[in-house]
């Protein structure tokens, strides 16, 4: 497939997640969910199938809160869960190792003065990304749909770095991760712009496994501070790397799924294309 295939292709199945997802509890038929897309159900189910790896019945399954809620309760910790993962094999998302370097106080209230930022835009399972670097790691990434707007985003970020259109070999590495080539990530590194606690909640993010999931408190738990939840919550908002530094994992502790930076029918897609990964490797 083409890219701009690819792109239709995921528009009309994040279109179908969304409809899935209102409508999860009267379970929808492959014909219904078609109809609502304009595709022949023998089109959607092929397209489906071969965007999510599983076929629209098995996916609709991974997204159901009684899924999410099950994972939660089989996780004790989030060390221990990871832990677990790690040695199953099923997740080898723990086995990553970023060097979170963080900037210094000076580079972080001028802004990114004498920073150099290389960016590019990439197609992605869920969208258009842009992917920027400075020499020591990625220092964002974020899905923009609207690439003007995406680099709007990122000058904001960083209102006084010089940029160049370019990419280069630390974000090639980035990307191997949308691809499943997990070999690759012990070689992406990190620069990032953040609070002390900031960088610690992004750190812990890190090691949800792949397939899992995990809410506000236990993060705050893990953190040994179990009544910031709310805090916890900001800093998981902030998170300047998309997908890479997983903050898609983290759902309420009611089992919903709650908001997402870049749209909640995104995450939605994100958690079941995962879920649909940790199924074919087991």
């Amino acid at each position: 497939m083409n890219n701009i295939q690819d792109k239709t292709n995921y528009e009309r199945i994040e279109e179908a997640i969304g409809y899935i997802k209102e409508h999860f509890k009267d379970q929808p038929s492959l014909e219904e969910v078609a109809e609502k897309i304009h595709l022949s159900p023998f089109h959607f189910q092929r397209i489906f199938t071969e965007w999510a790896g599983v076929s629209p019945k098995k996916f609709l399954q991974y997204l159901t809160i009684d899924h999410a809620k099950k994972m939660l309760s089989a996780q004790a910790t989030l060390f221990d869960t990871a832990i677990d993962s790690g040695l199953s094999g099923t997740s080898r998302l723990h086995d990553l190792f970023v060097k979170i370097e963080g900037m210094t106080p000076g580079e972080y209230k001028n802004g990114g003065e004498a920073l150099s930022i290389n960016y590019s835009f990439a197609e992605t399972p869920f969208g258009n990304i842009l992917v920027a670097s400075t020499t020591k790691g990625i220092c964002h990434i974020g899905f923009a749909d609207n690439e003007e707007e995406g680099l709007i985003a990122l000058q904001k970020a960083f209102p006084n770095a010089t940029y160049r259109r370019m990419t280069d070999m630390i974000q090639q590495n980035a990307l191997y991760i949308f691809t499943h080539d997990w070999s690759r990530l012990e070689e992406i590194k990190l620069h990032l712009k953040g609070t002390a606690f900031q960088i610690k909640v992004w750190e812990t993010l890190l090691k949800i496994p792949v397939g899992s999931l995990t809410t506000y408190g236990n993060i705050a738990k893990e953190l040994q501070q179990p009544t910031a939840s709310r805090a916890v919550g900001t800093a998981v908002g902030d998170n300047p790397v998309a997908f890479l530094i997983p903050c898609h994992r983290v759902i309420r502790s009611s089992g919903e799924f709650g908001q997402y930076h870049w749209g909640s029918s995104r995450k939605t897609a994100i958690i079941g294309w995962e879920a649909a990964f940790t199924h074919k490797e087991n």
